[in-house]
């Protein structure tokens, strides 16, 4: 079993960093010098789109400490209203200790070049791949961290505001783009719930919200926002921070969480589709046809049909009504269509065809991260949590005897956790200015 490194702090992510790489090549090889350089440049890439990581508590990595954190808790003793008697000595308390564990898990990427794209040096070569690395180790720290956050049980919805009428919303599948749009009224009031909790500011004796560059489009509207420029100094600004409400202050991230609906056809690496319009309408008779106004692909129909018959339920949303598919049918824009093992009834033509997940009429959920301090814990990557390595042609030896090949890569060892789940609240809404339109993130 891993050893356990047991400390008194809120966080302890520990790396498992191999060796430095050894050239075995005999062509010149990197600089000590030249290798620090591009471990430290990679470093200061990966680090300006680590906005989730920026706000939880960072301990450094230590080395050969094993890869399972134990992480203690302490619970607040009650008031003691217990008048104390003359000369005697009250009972006394123990303390309350929670532990969580978490263990550390390592990610990575390589980026393989001929030695005919090199010509005769590795160094611009390097150098472009290290900037485009940086910025996929950044967002994929970031998201490790992210998606460990959106799985926190605190949570509120947006309400629906039509014509001034305000009627609560319960359910994800219930948020629409054209009446769910977070306000400043409810960012303070997710502020008082984390009040009520007694947590504290995050940083700078302000609570911090995280949200997507489209919200800040609706946001910046209230009247009680303020620019970032209007109360602090760009020393002092937070990476991504854009404005204040009240005791907010505001950063925003393209990689905030957005939860779009489900694919009907493919995924997000491969322009996938997950919102369609319904070309016939249906009565009230029904039809198990959903004759669609885009076209379906063949490549799209077999792709979708072999999920179905793998034994996948794919369900989707026929406007705002739940129908779970049996197949589909490639064919030009207007003929194709998607089959349902059920009836649907009584929707217009024009309707929204949608996958499950989201708002049941299409509109992305977008979750804003309001966060107080000691809220969760992260991996502090300045450390040895992130490592860069080059390999020049021949150092795979017998797997390259013509020297053909060079490789950059990235390594990051990293776990975050949930600390105190009252300490931060997911807001859920969506925006009036782009959700119909955004996609799963």
């Amino acid at each position: 079993m891993d050893m356990i490194y047991k400390q008194y702090v809120n966080l302890l992510p520990l790396n498992l960093r191999v060796h430095d790489n050894t050239n075995v090549t005999t062509d010149a090889g990197l600089s000590a010098e030249m290798k620090t350089y591009y471990h430290d440049t990679l470093i200061d890439m990966a680090e300006p789109k680590l906005v989730y990581d920026t706000f939880g508590q960072k301990v450094p990595i230590p080395k050969g400490k094993g890869k399972v954190v134990e992480f203690r808790k302490f619970g607040t003793l009650p008031k003691a209203l217990t008048q104390l008697v003359e000369g005697v000595t009250p009972v006394g308390r123990k303390m309350n200790v929670s532990v969580i564990t978490s263990e550390v898990k390592q990610f990575g990427d390589y980026i393989e070049y001929s030695d005919v794209l090199q010509m005769t040096t590795i160094d611009p070569i390097v150098a472009q791949g290290m900037k485009m690395q940086g910025g996929q180790a950044g967002r994929t720290s970031d998201t490790i961290t992210r998606d460990i956050l959106m799985a926190g049980t605190n949570k509120m919805f947006v309400p629906s505001v039509v014509n001034g009428v305000e009627t609560e919303v319960l359910a994800r599948a219930d948020v629409k783009a054209d009446s769910c749009e977070l306000t400043a009224d409810q960012v303070l009031l997710g502020l008082g719930r984390l009040k009520r909790m007694n947590a504290e500011p995050a940083e700078d004796g302000a609570y911090v919200c995280i949200i997507h560059s489209d919200v800040a489009t609706d946001l910046a509207r209230s009247k009680d926002w303020k620019d970032w420029n209007a109360y602090t100094s760009p020393e002092k600004r937070f990476p991504g921070e854009i404005g204040r409400i009240g005791d907010v202050r505001f950063v925003q991230s393209t990689e905030a969480k957005i939860i779009g609906p489900g694919w009907i056809f493919g995924n997000e690496n491969s322009g996938g589709v997950c919102r369609l319009t319904l070309k016939t309408a249906l009565n009230a008779s029904g039809s198990t046809d959903i004759v669609v106004n885009e076209t379906i692909t063949a490549a799209q129909a077999k792709e979708l049909n072999d999920r179905i018959t793998g034994g996948e339920t794919v369900k989707v949303y026929v406007g705002g009504k739940e129908a779970t598919l049996a197949s589909a049918t490639a064919g030009a824009a207007g003929s194709a269509k998607l089959t349902a093992k059920a009836a649907v009834t009584d929707v217009a033509a024009g309707a929204v065809v949608c996958g499950y997940g989201a708002g049941k009429d299409g509109s992305a959920i977008y979750c804003s991260l309001l966060v107080g301090a000691n809220a969760y814990g992260v991996t502090e990557l300045s450390g040895m949590g992130l490592e860069y390595i080059v390999k020049q042609l021949g150092s795979a030896g017998s797997a390259d005897p013509l020297n053909q090949r060079s490789t950059t890569g990235w390594k990051l060892t990293k776990t975050a956790e949930r600390l105190v789940e009252e300490y931060m609240i997911r807001i859920e809404h969506s925006s009036r200015s782009f959700g119909k339109v955004a996609v799963s993130n």
